[in-house]
């Protein structure tokens, strides 16, 4: 079994990573760089971690007074409790915007406890079988509060059936991870799922103020604005009445061999997605 997903994680790696991969150039100190992964501070009590493995996939530290939240893993970053460690003594929990394997590879072995989105335990057989730590699940709406900050659980499907989105509505910012797509969504659902999922969020992020979400895949100008998310809810609906239509998929990886790129984002989806 660990040779097998040792390909699949190899078979992930080799097709994201046909795509084009922009060098990052994200302002804020650098605090810890290794051969795996690279720590910029965003301010006073957040960072985020550009890992070298997949298409510059992020992480991000959000510490509060009391407790910390380290928001997606990474694919194979070594002693990551111990990079951690060094840049916020504060206990710190792990959870997951989805179950890809840029998010929670092998890094996540580290970590006791790994909170998911209940929707996402169908790729667990895939992308993460052979955790040895406790899976908890996340709530829709849940608060998890470090100590006078509060990130809010916002389930964002689409992506996947389970991707998640954690807010921060005093800092009027939040993280996605890959549900919008950092300018290039992989949509394995379909676009119903999609539309409901940019609908709820344009709201949440009108209602509160929040300015913009950090990515998956954060290459220091690329965040997901509303307007991102509102464009994507057009293309859904367009794609949903017939109206638009997708191109054949050159790459087409992952069974997804049709492609829609308008306004500044690619949205890779299949003829399941329209149903």
């Amino acid at each position: 079994m660990k040779n097998l997903v040792g390909i699949i994680v190899v078979i992930f790696i080799s097709q994201i990573t046909l795509l084009a991969q922009p060098t990052y150039q994200i302002e804020g100190e650098e605090v810890f760089g290794n051969e795996d992964v690279v720590f910029h501070k965003i301010d006073e009590h957040t960072w985020v971690g550009t890992g070298k493995a997949m298409s510059n996939e992020s992480l991000y530290l959000v510490e509060g007074k009391d407790k910390s939240l380290l928001i997606d893993a990474g694919t194979n970053i070594k002693d990551l409790d111990i990079i951690i460690a060094s840049i916020s003594e504060k206990p710190v929990t792990l959870v997951a915007t989805h179950v890809h394997p840029d998010h929670t590879g092998p890094s996540i072995d580290v970590f006791p406890e790994l909170y998911i989105n209940p929707a996402d335990t169908v790729g667990i057989p895939q992308f993460m079988p052979n955790y040895k730590g406790e899976v908890k699940f996340l709530k829709d709406g849940e608060i998890f509060d470090l100590g006078s900050r509060k990130i809010e659980v916002v389930f964002t499907p689409g992506h996947t059936p389970g991707s998640t989105t954690f807010i921060d509505k005093a800092a009027k910012y939040g993280f996605s991870g890959d549900s919008f797509g950092s300018g290039n969504l992989l949509l394995t659902t379909n676009f119903s799922t999609l539309q409901n999922t940019c609908e709820k969020m344009s709201k949440v992020m009108a209602d509160n103020g929040i300015a913009e979400l950090y990515p998956g895949h954060f290459f220091g100008g690329n965040k997901e604005t509303k307007k991102r998310v509102d464009d994507l809810e057009k293309i859904s609906k367009e794609a949903l009445s017939g109206e638009l239509e997708g191109d054949e998929n050159p790459q087409g990886f992952m069974g997804l061999n049709l492609l829609i790129n308008r306004d500044g984002v690619r949205v890779n989806y299949s003829a399941h997605a329209l149903k």
